[in-house]
């Protein structure tokens, strides 16, 4: 994601070599660049990709577990402002690009 100028956000894939958890295919990390104001040098951790059960692939964003009365729960951390979607499905597939190129590029 680029405003023209350089990189404003990006996005790091860091494979799981390891296996573990079975499906984890890897981590993803978006990277704060240039013109990001206060967010500039940061990143934002805790994504995952997936293999799905029955094919595809789906990415997990970062997350809290918290339990209630003995039920585990997650409080998702990254929220939309606007309360559209349509924001999730952006930085999802964006991702799941980025994840792409990586695999393609070590085949």
């Amino acid at each position: 994601m680029s405003d023209g100028n350089g990189s404003v956000v990006s996005v790091k894939i860091l494979p799981n070599d390891s296996g573990n958890p079975k499906g984890k295919l890897a981590d993803a990390e978006v990277v704060f660049g240039a013109e990001c104001g206060p967010f500039e040098g940061l990143r934002l951790i805790g994504f995952g990709v997936w293999e799905r059960r029955g094919g595809g692939r789906s990415v997990t964003f970062p997350a809290r577990q918290y339990e209630i009365n003995g039920t585990r729960r997650s409080f998702v951390l990254l929220r939309s402002a606007t309360g559209d979607d349509g924001a999730y499905e952006a930085i999802r597939q964006t991702i799941l690009d980025a994840h792409t190129r990586i695999e393609k590029a070590a085949n």
